[in-house]
């Protein structure tokens, strides 16, 4: 298949946080809508995008999060300077002297940075420390509150990262910011493009969450929405392919396969779904990875224990440096998780289901 590059620069450069998705919702139904039978939203906004043929076949959920980390606008101090509440989980190792997008309630973007006091001003005992959240603020470049307000800007406001889309040296390596989640959309609506012309043994929703990064609050409206009978979760991996990073603690290396997930903080991946997608994987000689987080979850983690709970599973792929501005993909990784996605859709019939349920 072809990566659609230009898909991908626009859903990670767009801008939504948890509860701001919206920027990102309305990309992603204008890419899926050509190759799915019907585009509705649950009440928390979640984007639901369905492919059936009839109504009585199993239901297969795919769920990639709109959300990206970043953070909300708490308070305008009297110079003008932005006070924060992080949304997601940041380290402050990685926030200083980083640019920012505020986006305020009319949409109007406004370009800030995160403050970083220089290194030969720190006290000596502080020179080796994490600089405290608190002591963190956003410089939007003004003389006053008052200037920051003609700008619009108020409590609650949305800021996200401000990076831009970029292909590497080696072009099979793609930098941006909000991998996580975004290509879980991308993967989402490029499994539905590549079984637009198939007749499908299930119904396929390919679901856009909102507000995972907060607690994977929006699957578990979604996933009451569709009660699936097998579900996905997409979502990055941390990579173990960087120096200092110990492999006991990072599973994945770039360029590798997307990663099948044994267990995370929130999920014990379903085992025999596990096998059914490894079978799938081995037939068709598409190369995969194990994975295991001890901490966190993704959105598979409130899917499968959803109404009268579902055989669920995580697909990732490795991403270097997330949770924070930028982070780094491999094409084939992409492209892989993709062909593995959709070529396990193709054989999830309803008996299939009933194997796989019953453990038979």
């Amino acid at each position: 298949m072809d990566i659609n590059l230009e898909m991908l620069k626009i859903l990670t450069e767009a801008d939504g946080t948890c509860g701001n998705e919206k920027e990102v919702r309305k990309i992603m139904k204008e890419y899926i809508k050509d190759y799915v039978d019907e585009i509705y939203t649950d009440k928390l906004g979640s984007l639901i995008a369905k492919k059936s043929f009839d109504k009585n076949f199993p239901r297969i959920m795919i769920a990639g999060h709109m959300d990206e980390i970043g953070f909300m606008v708490t308070g305008i101090d009297e110079n003008g300077f932005l006070s924060f509440q992080p949304l997601g989980g940041w380290s402050t190792n990685v926030m200083g002297a980083q640019r920012v997008t505020v986006t305020t309630s009319r949409g109007r973007k406004i370009i800030g940075v995160i403050n970083s006091r220089p290194f030969f001003t720190l006290p000596i005992e502080q020179r080796s420390k994490l600089p405290d959240m608190k002591d963190m603020y956003i410089d939007i470049g003004v003389n006053c509150k008052g200037e920051a307000e003609l700008l619009g800007i108020m409590p609650g406001d949305m800021v996200t990262p401000y990076f831009e889309f970029n292909t590497m040296a080696n072009p099979n390596y793609l930098l941006a910011k909000a991998w996580d989640n975004r290509v879980g959309c991308a993967i989402a609506i490029d499994v539905m493009k590549s079984l637009k012309d198939e007749k499908l043994p299930n119904e396929l929703y390919s679901v856009g969450t909102v507000q995972e990064e907060v607690g994977c609050r929006g699957s578990k409206t979604a996933s009451y929405m569709v009660n699936p009978d097998i579900g996905f979760s997409i979502d990055v991996g941390v990579s173990s392919d960087t120096p200092g990073v110990n492999k006991r603690d990072a599973v994945g290396e770039l360029g590798k396969g997307p990663l099948i997930n044994i267990y995370d903080g929130s999920m014990v991946g379903h085992s025999d779904l596990r096998n059914f997608v490894i079978k799938v994987a081995h037939e068709l000689n598409i190369p995969y990875q194990f994975s295991y987080i001890p901490f966190g979850g993704t959105d598979a983690g409130s899917m499968h224990i959803n109404l009268e709970g579902a055989p669920c599973l995580y697909l990732g792929i490795a991403t270097r440096y997330i949770h924070s501005h930028a982070g780094i993909i491999h094409k084939d990784d992409y492209i892989n998780t993709v062909k593995l996605l959709t070529e396990v859709i193709k054989r999830l019939d309803e008996n299939a289901v009933k194997k796989i349920i019953s453990g038979e």
